[in-house]
């Protein structure tokens, strides 16, 4: 399988590549070849309603696949929300005019504008559909994490070029001679599911499990159903709960991770329970996939092919080919003389008080470390009225109680950052993806009725 992409012809770009007869998904069922899932995209994108912009709800991925390369055949453009809630997808619409939904289930309530899959997916024959490099084919929004989500408008060469560098990167993962069995975990209308689980089976010599598995002996099932090795693209949530579960597992070929920061502990511990490398990908809906390093054994982090990065005072300048123009990240960053670089946090995660400084990230990480903690997180609230800007935290530790908790802080972190309101709750609002909107933290504060 190559990973250089060749310059557009005349009226574009393949959709897909690969012989006819190759697989681009399966399940425990079987196998569907590229021919077939050809033939039921040219037909689906005849029978599409009208309009310019698509929110994709398929909860199948195959499905959702298949949606997606309509959509861009009927050159429209898939809208994916930071998440399927009523009140994301009703947000998604209202900001694009003339937009539609559709999805494979029948829903209730369903959204404005709802058009759902056939129950059988019919087939037309005709040559491989072209896609210009600068046909419009997605718009992602940001996850919320840190505030209001944003749009980021995605071209068909865009996603062509970033897969290229995702394919150079993990190829050596599985045999020179083989295809590679994909199971994701992530959902597909996230940018990093997007990239690993649907264009990398349509750019790649890569077949796609059809599902989404959430507990750890339903992905041993379709690991089990590739009968092959397979990459497992997945998450530190769903990766620390693999690593704890009492789950026979088959051969994997590598573990990709993202989406939340990966610790190193945990990155090793993976590698010899399931006896393969776990890569972890560094990115954003903004820039997709940028760089990536094998967790339990480096700290430092690789730029993809053609990717530099530029540090700023308040962030860091991403060049890359896959970009019409330098991308800003919030994230600070020390850059080597390879061109290799490390974290160092995000400017509006650092914190100064009483002249010490600290970060938010370093202190969720002190927190989780705590014996007893199963999860957690710090943030900074928004400001009061005397313009101060509370710590608080929001832990799941269910046989600790406040004081201990405090406690242990006390033994790792400078007091003027220990947090001045913690709640324990049963688990935090984490959305499909490990992520952590901040609007849904602050609720969960809000409700502990707590004095400011």
């Amino acid at each position: 399988m190559s990973a250089v992409i060749q310059p557009a012809g005349l009226g574009g770009s393949p959709l897909a590549i690969g012989a006819e007869s190759r697989a681009i998904a399966f399940d425990a069922q079987g196998t569907v070849s590229l021919g077939r899932f050809l033939g039921q995209v040219r037909a689906l994108a005849a029978l599409l309603p009208p309009g310019r912009h698509a929110v994709n709800l398929c909860e199948d991925r195959y499905r959702f696949l298949v949606a997606f390369c309509a959509v861009a055949v009927r050159e429209q453009t898939t809208l994916l929300p930071p998440s399927r809630a009523p009140a994301a997808v009703d947000e998604a619409l209202h900001r694009h005019a003339d937009s539609y939904c559709l999805g494979d289930a029948a829903l209730d309530p369903a959204p404005a504008r709802y058009w759902q899959l056939p129950d059988v997916l019919l087939e037309h024959p005709g040559e491989v559909p072209l896609i210009g490099d600068d046909a419009l084919v997605a718009i992602g929004f940001t996850s919320g994490s840190t505030g209001v989500p944003k749009a980021n408008p995605k071209t068909w060469g865009s996603f062509r070029q970033s897969t290229a560098q995702n394919l150079a990167v993990l190829r050596h993962l599985w045999p020179a001679d083989a295809h590679a069995p994909v199971v994701a975990t992530v959902p597909p209308q996230h940018m990093y599911g997007m990239e690993l689980s649907v264009l990398l089976p349509l750019l790649g010599d890569v077949a796609v499990h059809t599902g989404r598995p959430f507990f750890p002996q339903d992905i041993a099932q379709a690991l089990h159903a590739v009968g092959a090795p397979a990459l497992l693209v997945t998450t530190p949530v769903h990766l620390r709960a693999l690593v704890e579960a009492d789950v026979a597992m088959p051969p994997l070929a590598g573990i990709v991770s993202a989406t939340a920061p990966l610790p190193a502990e945990l990155a090793a511990a993976a590698e010899a329970r399931l006896g393969c490398e776990v890569r972890e990908l560094f990115g954003s809906t903004e820039t997709c996939v940028i760089a990536h390093r094998r967790t339990a054994v480096e700290e430092a982090w690789t730029p993809m092919p053609g990717v530099q990065l530029q540090p700023q005072p308040d962030g860091t300048l991403v060049h890359a080919r896959h970009l019409a123009a330098p991308m800003p990240l919030a994230d600070l960053v020390e850059v080597d003389a390879t061109g290799r670089f490390r974290l160092c946090g995000r400017q509006a995660d650092l914190l100064e008080i009483a002249g010490k400084r600290a970060s938010l990230g370093d202190l969720t990480r002190k927190l989780t470390a705590i014996p007893g903690v199963h999860d957690g997180v710090v943030l900074q609230l928004d400001p009061c009225e005397a313009g101060v800007r509370r710590i608080a935290a929001l832990v799941v530790a269910p046989g600790l109680d406040d004081s201990a908790i405090l406690d242990a802080l006390r033994c790792s972190i400078d007091p003027v950052f220990l947090p001045r309101r913690l709640r324990r709750v049963d688990a935090l609002p984490r959305n499909e993806t490990g992520k952590l909107p901040r609007a849904a933290l602050l609720r969960l504060l809000q409700c502990d009725n707590m004095a400011s």
